[in-house]
């Protein structure tokens, strides 16, 4: 028998709700944060509509990198826009759900296909994809903007 969903009252929240703040970060700091973690979401443009998809990436003197495929619309974007690039976000946090405390970042700036074979060949064994999925492709951005909050405790 399924599972019945527990019922959220909503305006449930943690009892210390009300003694957080939430504290700009710095792009330096933004940066850092970004490379903690291997997991966050990309921001594209697919048919006119903002796409988002979660990827593996690393923070690489100031870029993030991360991996793709054959077919995928970002790598065919990326790969048409040649040296401009591709406009896209990326977003990636890292939220107690219980607590409600943690960090955010978001990330802009022109994503541009890795060309250069030594560079590919470093990534590929940097960034490790989802299990079972085949990744040739490598896109890196250095970000144009970067913002950050950090969701704090009171004090």
């Amino acid at each position: 028998m399924p599972r019945q969903p527990r019922a959220v009252r909503k305006d449930a929240r943690p009892a210390d709700a009300t003694r957080r703040r939430s504290v700009e970060l710095n792009s330096t700091e933004a940066l850092r944060l970004l490379g903690s973690i291997p997991l966050g979401r990309i921001v594209f443009t697919l048919h006119a509509l903002p796409a988002i998809r979660p990827v593996n990436h690393i923070v690489d003197d100031g870029d993030i990198v991360i991996r793709t495929h054959e077919g995928t619309a970002l790598t065919t974007q990326t790969r048409q826009a040649g040296a401009q690039g591709v406009v896209v976000a990326y977003e990636a946090d890292d939220i107690d759900h219980h607590t409600r405390l943690g960090w955010s970042v978001v990330a802009t700036g022109y994503c541009r296909l890795v060309t250069d074979p030594r560079d590919v060949a470093r990534y590929r064994i940097l960034i490790h994809p989802w299990p079972g999925q085949q990744m040739d492709y490598v896109v890196r951005f250095h970000p144009d903007l970067i913002t950050g909050v950090r969701l704090a405790g009171a004090g």
